[in-house]
Parts: structure tokens; C-alpha cells; sequence
């Protein structure tokens, strides 16, 4: 007789598997180690009124989904009603089978709402009013939605001009929950548009309380913040490009490029590179000084269709897979800061399938003794943290480096329901394991093969990024509460 859908066994297919889930994975807390949550969201611990605010707004998965099933976009980003919206929705669930959006919507709704039946029209009524009904109850604000999930750590994605107020405010909170910022400091390596990166310039500028006039008060400015970042609890920086940029440069040719795009003037696509490449380095090295673990986010090649990118702006789902050369400079980057023994702990995370294989033999290259998994070949990322994007990064990783050293899963999200994300990573990571034992290739070993699924899904992230460390409530001291 088939077990219905969804059940306590999902995806483990072996007697092993679910031993290994159910005594050793399920119960782990979260560290969410890369997400794009609100930090004002949590500060004020939000409630939201309808389950589409917190679930279709900003979801560019289901939006792309809602497109490809002939949804006007009125009814995605557009001024349709909140359940106009998420009658559309429903309409097309049924339509997403084998799409990791049906498994996900289905966990999403038993694991916060204890929904069971299938969304589909016909049960899209009943379902938006029972999650809306309990959406009004203290039980489902923002900062319960985390304890219901276990969240034990998460580290939101900021820009280096970014106040951190609501920061400041969560590590003065009794809030268990740590929320902790990430510096992201793309923006400040972009001069390919020198209007707006000089607007850009400003506003950093007036955050470090630096005037930025040269290339040298830029690396000021950033110094500034990035103290700042870390007197806040920050342990990551964080990259999102297309590949690792690696160019020859003279410090004297970057001064001159950074006067010249200061001064108004458009660079040349050389000068773009050389740029990127000084920055990448520097940003790197301070990331090296404070023992901070630097992330990689490559491969994607973005806003592939004009059209909507000038009628809705970026990060609005018309994004893809990249197919650009990573190895040669990923390498000589590496390679670059390995030489002056200033590589800090990294975490490369691939878009391409293509170039798992790559990845996971580059970050055997760096891999010193230092520290164990210096180097990570990151989870399975953006359109790759389904199934079998994460089986596939999963046996790479295996096959090349310690999948005993990796550390593991995070939501890379924007919603607060997304964190059954982890729980579907750990039944994969459960499920492979179980087949190798079933089939003889490991050993019926609970006390090895357990510790190993604990340590990924949860201590080893614990140790690597040193969240130990991490004071309860940070000192409100007058450096630290400059904004």
C-alpha cells in the first residue's frame, strides 16, 4: 500500500535513511548562514495579513512559475487583490509537478499552517482563509515564525552603506534568535555606469562619514563600515557575480581609474576588469584580517529580458544560468591571496552544473590544514537548490573533497515560510547516505554516519563560522552606534 503523499517519510526511500532523518537530522536547529530576509521585518516582528504578502511577494519561483502557466503579470507583481493573487497561484500548483515549487508549497503550508490538503482551485478558498485566520494570531508574527522553525542563527544580506539600525536594535532585544549582517559590497565594485556609481559613492561616503575623492578614501570608507559590520556580530561577506574577476593592476593604474570614473568619465571595459579585480583582492584581504569567511555567489547571467527589467527593475525573475569560464580566475584569485597567506575561509557556490566538478576540485587546491573545510564548494544555489541540483552538488562534493567537512543548506530567500528548505535538503542528504548503506557501499555505522549528518546539517556551520563568539547582546559603545 503507498504511504500518501508528503508523509513522515517523504523522500527517504530506505529503512536507513529514515533512521538517520528522524534521530539525527530532523531535530538540529537552523543556522541560516545567506539570506535576503528584511532585518526591519524581524526588528518590528512584522504580522502579516494575508498569506500573500508573506508568500508571493518578492518570490521570484513562483512568480516565474505563475508566467510560464500564461498568468498576466497583473496578477504576480501587478495591482490584482491579495487573493486574486493567490487564486492564480493555486491554479498553477497543480501545474508545477516535478517542479521543486510543488514540494515546497506543500511542505510551506503543513509545516506553518498544518494544511494538508493540496492546493489546487477548488481548495484555494478554504486554504487562504484558514492560513489568513491564523496569520492574525501572535503565534505566526515574524520572529515566532523563526522559533517555530528552530532558527538558531541567520545572517541577512546588507549593503555597506546600510545603517544596521534594526540590527542594533534586534542584539539589544531578548530576542534568541540571532540576526546578524553580512557585508555585501557589490555595489561598490560596479563603475561600468559612472552616474550612478557615484551616487553610490556618496552615499557610502556619508555612511563612513569619509568624503570619497580617491581611490584611497574608497578603502577608508569600506574599513569604516566594515568595522562596523563586525563590532555588530558580522562573520561573512558575501559576492553575488557573474565569475571571479582576476586582471593584472598596478596600484598607480587603479588610482587613475578611480579618479577617472570620480571624475564623471566612462571606463573602458579593460578598465571595468582591472577595477573589479583591485577591489576583489582588498575586499578579500579585510575579510582575511578579522577572520570572517568570504562567500562566492557565481554563474548567474541576470536580466536577460529588457523589456520587463525597464517596466519592473531588477530581481524580478528574468534571470538564468550563465555559462561563463570560471576556473582560470578563480585560480589565479585564489591563488593570488594563498601567496601573501591572506585567503580567508570561502565558500564557492556554482549556478552551472556544468562546473560542479570544477568547483569541487578548485577548493581542494586551497585547502591548507588550517582549518577543516577552509575552502567549501557552497550548497546547491538559486535555480540548483532542488533535488537534483543538491544530489548533484552533494556527489560532487563527495567524490572530490569531505562531505563529513561541508556546511551545509541555507534558504538564499526572501520569505519567511521558506525554511522547510533545510528540512528538504536534510531528507536528501539523509536519503543518499541510506542508499549507499542499503546498497553496501557504507557501513551500517548509526554513531559515524549520524555525527556526520548532525555536523552537516548544523555543527559544522557552528564551528566554521564561529558564531560561538558571538556575544549575546552587543556593546552599544559610540563606535558601534555611529551610523
Amino acid at each position: 500500500m503507498k504511504k500518501p503523499f508528503l508523509n513522515e517519510d517523504f523522500l527517504l526511500q530506505t529503512e536507513t535513511a529514515q533512521q538517520l532523518y528522524h534521530e539525527y537530522a530532523k531535530s538540529m536547529p537552523i543556522i541560516d548562514y545567506h539570506n535576503h530576509l528584511l532585518p526591519d521585518q524581524i526588528a518590528q516582528d512584522r504580522q502579516f495579513e494575508t498569506i500573500s504578502q508573506i508568500w508571493l511577494y518578492g518570490d521570484h519561483y513562483k512568480w516565474r512559475g505563475m508566467r510560464a502557466n500564461g498568468v498576466p503579470e497583473r496578477y504576480i507583481t501587478g495591482d490584482a487583490s491579495d487573493w486574486e493573487k493567490f487564486e492564480k497561484w493555486a491554479e498553477t500548483v497543480p501545474q508545477t509537478v516535478r517542479n521543486p515549487l510543488y514540494h515546497w508549497t506543500h511542505l510551506e503550508l503543513q509545516r506553518y499552517f498544518g494544511v494538508t490538503e493540496l492546493l489546487n482551485k477548488e481548495s484555494a478558498r478554504r486554504i487562504y482563509d484558514e492560513c489568513n485566520a491564523k496569520l492574525q494570531t501572535p503565534e505566526y508574527s515574524v520572529r515566532n515564525l523563526l522559533r517555530k522553525m528552530n532558527v538558531e542563527t541567520l545572517c541577512t544580506t546588507d549593503d555597506p552603506s546600510d545603517s544596521l539600525e534594526h540590527h542594533r536594535a534586534l542584539a539589544a532585544s531578548d530576542f534568541a534568535t540571532r540576526v546578524l549582517p553580512t557585508f555585501r559590497a557589490d555595489k561598490a565594485m560596479t563603475p561600468e555606469d559612472a552616474t550612478s556609481y557615484n551616487h553610490y559613492l556618496d552615499k557610502l561616503g556619508e555612511a563612513a562619514a569619509v568624503d570619497i575623492r580617491t581611490y584611497y578614501d574608497l578603502q577608508t570608507a569600506l574599513r569604516l563600515r566594515h568595522d562596523y559590520f563586525a563590532a555588530l556580530g558580522c562573520r561573512l561577506s558575501d559576492h553575488g557575480l557573474e565569475q571571479i574577476y582576476a586582471a593584472d593592476y598596478t596600484e598607480a593604474e587603479i588610482n587613475d581609474i578611480f579618479a577617472k570614473v570620480r571624475g564623471g568619465e566612462e571606463l573602458t571595459a579593460s578598465e571595468v576588469l582591472q577595477f573589479k579585480s583591485a577591489m576583489l583582492v582588498f575586499l578579500a584581504e579585510m575579510d582575511w584580517e578579522k577572520g570572517w569567511t568570504q562567500q562566492y555567489h557565481l554563474g548567474a547571467l541576470r536580466n536577460n529580458n529588457s523589456r520587463m527589467l525597464r517596466e519592473l527593475g531588477p530581481d524580478t525573475g528574468w534571470d538564468s544560468i550563465g555559462d561563463f569560464p570560471q576556473g582560470r580566475a578563480l585560480s589565479r584569485f585564489l591563488d593570488r591571496l594563498d601567496g601573501q597567506d591572506k585567503l580567508a575561509k570561502t565558500i564557492i557556490y556554482n549556478l552551472n552544473p556544468a562546473d560542479n566538478e570544477l568547483i569541487a576540485t578548485m577548493i581542494g587546491n586551497f585547502n591548507d590544514g588550517s582549518v577543516a573545510g577552509k575552502v567549501q564548494f557552497g550548497s546547491g544555489w538559486w535555480f540548483l537548490d532542488q533535488k537534483d541540483g543538491m544530489e548533484k552538488q552533494i556527489n560532487a562534493l563527495s567524490n572530490m573533497g569531505l562531505l563529513s567537512r561541508f556546511v551545509g543548506m541555507l534558504t538564499d530567500s526572501r520569505s519567511f515560510l521558506s525554511y522547510p528548505r533545510h528540512e528538504y535538503f536534510r531528507r536528501i542528504l539523509c536519503n543518499i547516505i541510506g542508499n549507499d548503506v542499503e546498497n553496501g557501499e557504507l557501513p551500517d555505522d548509526m554513531e559515524l554516519l549520524g555525527t556526520i549528518v548532525q555536523n552537516i546539517c548544523y555543527g559544522n556551520a557552528k564551528a566554521y563560522f564561529g558564531f560561538d563568539t558571538v556575544t549575546e547582546s552587543v556593546p552599544q559603545t559610540e563606535a558601534v552606534l555611529r551610523s
